[in-house]
């Protein structure tokens, strides 16, 4: 049994006993699905040596990256590049010492250089990612991580075959401390018997830039056009899907989407609304939806069980009992806040504390830190242990046997939580076939062997 099957079976067992408190309250207080030295909301020890890294594309996401890399002890930014020069000049101006090149070969063959960050646009995502794998780089590459199944299969098997580098995929909720802490929640029986889940993006934005020329035009907008974005589902769905997948612990085999121009009607190819059921084993079914026609309730997971409902916003999470459901003793003691006509139980850490608990129902503060931060940190600290872990293996056994490396590296590398190359090729394959059932209109089957890489 492995440490996270172990973990889920003593919090599912400690969950439906229901009747220690201490044990409940503790398991609030920080049991978790991740080794001890990544603990939730616990600040990463300030490194020795920060790790170099390249920042390959500066769009609107690629700034935002670049801004939680300066906030990170652990990171350098030693080099940015993109390929429109207004768009370099305006990073650069963060990053003086950096390189700034506009082609990303010269990134790639600074040596002195072991980390990249892809937040290129989607279809530009391969050739990039290959090139930075043989360059013997790290890769973080944004999700989803192609726009085709065959691409992001290419890039997948390149991220196995390179095994003394790490390769994360941009599925930043999976290294989220909040989300490692509902895990076992969500999963241990605690909500009774899973019926549902729902999730939904909602944000008022056209999506489209303005640029000097038409060419430049064109290139940023690469997100309303077809041939390169896989719309809404694909480039924002991606996440809350792949979190639904992760929660339940199983691949979906089926999806049927449907979407629509409703607001923005000014030419774009991609619609602007979209909704998704996505079928999974045993009856259970997502359903997505996702709109940049209006903003209210922003964006929400929920999933649903026959005894209570958890509510996911961001950073915060609260629980909604049924009138039968058990007594399971540590929500007496949590703090409760109000939505609508309900009462939320505050899914935290620190819940079950009295101190969590004030004369009236307050609004829940949100971490100051996003997830992407989290994913950040995550790459960077693998980075190091990895590179680290490689130099020692080879040090004392030469460098002649891979398969020995690679069981060195499972077995003495101790990884920050992150998403891997085969969750990033099944939630792109997932977002793939949402995508294009939203075009077509029509269900598409999703046998068990698409998931898998051959």
């Amino acid at each position: 049994m492995s440490e996270t099957e172990r973990l889920l079976d003593w919090n599912r067992r400690e969950f439906l006993r229901g009747s220690s408190l201490m044990a409940l309250a503790t398991l609030l207080g920080g049991v978790r699905l991740i080794r001890p030295e990544a603990a939730a909301a616990e600040p990463e020890p300030a490194p020795t040596e920060k790790v170099k890294v390249g920042l390959i594309g500066l769009g609107q996401w690629g700034r935002e990256l670049l801004d939680q890399l300066l906030r990170l002890p652990q990171a350098e930014v030693a080099a940015i590049c993109d390929n429109y020069p207004a768009m370099l000049r305006r990073s650069a101006k963060r990053v003086p010492d950096a390189m700034a090149t506009e082609d990303y070969r010269a990134l790639l063959e600074n040596k002195e250089i072991p980390a990249v960050v892809v937040a290129t646009p989607t279809h530009l995502h391969r050739d990039i990612v290959l090139a930075a794998l043989e360059a013997g780089k790290h890769v973080y590459c944004e999700a989803p991580l192609a726009h085709t199944v065959e691409d992001a299969r290419a890039i997948a098997q390149a991220a196995l075959k390179h095994n003394r580098q790490v390769f994360q995929p941009g599925l930043q909720l999976r290294s989220d401390p909040q989300r490692h802490f509902l895990l076992p929640f969500v999963r241990s029986g605690a909500l009774g018997r899973m019926a549902m889940a729902r999730a939904q993006w909602n944000k008022k934005t056209s999506w489209r830039q303005t640029s000097p020329n038409p060419e430049r035009e064109a290139a940023v907008n690469w997100r309303l056009a077809r041939e390169t974005s896989l719309g809404l589902l694909g480039e924002v769905g991606i996440h809350q899907i792949d979190q639904v997948s992760w929660f339940f612990g199983a691949m979906p085999t089926a999806v049927h989407a449907f979407g629509t121009v409703a607001f923005w009607r000014d030419g774009r190819e991609v619609h602007d609304t979209v909704q998704a059921v996505v079928e999974y084993p045993e009856g259970l079914r997502l359903l997505y939806s996702a709109t940049l026609a209006n903003s209210f309730e922003s964006e929400a997971e929920i999933y649903y069980g026959s005894d209570a409902a958890v509510m996911i916003r961001g950073s915060s999470a609260w629980m909604f009992k049924e009138a039968d459901a058990p007594l399971l003793g540590w929500e007496v003691y949590a703090r409760k806040d109000a939505f609508y006509k309900e009462t939320g139980i505050s899914l935290r850490a620190d819940a079950s504390k009295l101190r969590a608990q004030g004369d009236q129902a307050q609004a829940q503060a949100e971490a100051t830190d996003p997830p992407v931060y989290f994913a950040l940190q995550s790459f960077l600290r693998n980075c190091r242990e990895v590179s680290s872990a490689v130099q020692d293996f080879v040090s004392l056994y030469g460098d002649s046997d891979p398969q020995a490396l690679a069981e060195y590296l499972a077995k003495e590398v101790r990884r920050l939580p992150a998403a891997d190359a085969l969750d990033g090729y099944r939630a792109t394959v997932l977002a793939i076939k949402a995508s294009e059932s939203a075009t077509t209109g029509r269900p598409v089957s999703l046998p068990a062997e698409l998931f898998e890489l051959s």
